[in-house]
This record gives C-alpha cells, structure tokens and sequence, in this order.
C-alpha cells in the first residue's frame, strides 16, 4: 500500500524517493552547520538555545516546500509566500539574526532545487567568512554590551528615575523587563545597556546606589537579554 503511494507520487511529480531522502538529510546537515557557526559567532549567552534549533530547522522545511512545488507555475507565488517566513519571529531580531534565518532559508532553497554540490559550497564558504569576520572582530567598537539590573523599593517610581545616569555613563539603554521580588516589596529594573570601555563602572554603580536607596545592583558582563 505505502509502496503504491510512492509510487504514484514520484511517478505524477517525476521524483524518487532517495532523492528525496538525499535532500532532507543534506538540508538537515547544512542547518546543524550553519547553526553551529552562529552559536560559535554570537558572544556568550547572546543567543536562544531555540533560535539555534530553528536554524537547523529552517533549511529542511525549505527544501520539502521547494522539492514539492517542483517547476509547477504557481512557484513564484509559493515563494513569495515562503520568504514571508521570515516574519516567523514575534519581536524583532538582531539583524544578524535576521540575516542567518536568510542564510538558512537560501541553503534550503538549493537543496530543494536539487544543486546540492552548490549548497555545500555556498553554504560552507560563507561559514568560514563568517568564522574569519569573528576572529577579526571585524565592525567592533570600543563598547560592550552589559546586562544591568536595579533593585528599588515598592514605593519608588522609577519612571525616568535613572535616565540622567544612564545618559551619563552609557552609549545606549533600553529598559527590557520589570518584575516584583520579596512578594511584591521590592522591583528589579532589567537593561540592555552598551558603555565604552573607559567608563568607570564603579562610579557609574554608585551613581545608581544613590537612586535605588543603596539595593542590589548587578551588571552583567558581556551579556543581552534575550527573551524568545
């Protein structure tokens, strides 16, 4: 019964079932490549354990939408659809995020298209430059990136309360996550922050103490909040 299945299906659309096969285990592989390579050229802790999984994901079900519309007409429109896609995630991404979901979707795309020797080139060529723009620190700015937390009182309105420090000390700040601790006694503030290397982070804390009654004050080193 299932053999007749196949059989029909292949026949209709001119397909084999080992091509098949071959195309989602290579799909499957590139993705594992690809998603190994952002893992390794993401800083520590920056990313999602499953954005990771998606990039493996993205080019296998890329390669079946492409080896089943085949040369059919409506391919374009099938296309346009599947590059939507990339609307895929809830908030907005990093773009070099954004950029890896393309990598991923174009590896799929040439494996369902059945150019496999050019998946693996293609795909393993821009890994290494990928790996080589890494180890350049190529782009890199004398900032880093910190994970800042502020405790504060229940009672304290920490509407704009830090934003004159925080324009002081950082090039940038978004205020990411608010939530209550202690039963609701105390408010931990979560940023996102970039500094330049030469600022003072123990003055830029007692500033802070200042303003938060003299509570608890994290600053995480090298790390973004990342929420999926």
């Amino acid at each position: 019964m299932f053999e007749s299945i196949f059989n029909t299906t292949t026949q209709n659309a001119s397909i084999s079932i080992e091509i098949a096969l071959l195309t989602l285990v290579i799909s499957f592989v590139l993705g594992i490549i690809i998603s190994i390579i952002y893992m390794k050229t993401c800083e520590k802790g920056s990313y999602s354990k499953n954005f990771a999984i998606t990039l493996i994901i993205v080019p296998t079900v890329m390669a079946i939408i492409i080896f089943l519309i085949g040369t059919n007409i409506a391919t374009a429109f099938s296309l346009a659809g599947v590059f939507s896609m990339i609307r895929f995630r809830s908030a907005p991404g990093d773009p070099k995020d954004i950029a890896y979901v393309l990598f991923t979707m174009a590896a799929g795309l040439a494996c369902g298209l059945g150019v496999f020797s050019y998946a693996i080139m293609f795909t393993l060529l821009l890994c290494l430059f990928m790996l080589l723009l890494d180890k350049m620190h190529f782009g890199n700015k004398n900032m880093s990136n910190k994970l800042l937390k502020i405790t504060i009182p229940e009672d304290m309105d920490y509407e704009g309360r830090f934003d004159e420090i925080l324009q002081q000390y950082t090039s940038e700040y978004e205020l990411r996550k608010i939530r209550t601790m202690d039963l609701g006694t105390l408010y931990e503030l979560i940023y996102d922050i970039t500094i330049e290397g030469n600022i003072n982070q123990k003055e830029f804390i007692d500033a802070l103490r200042c303003r938060n009654g003299n509570l608890n004050i994290a600053l995480s080193m090298g790390v973004r909040f990342v929420e999926y």
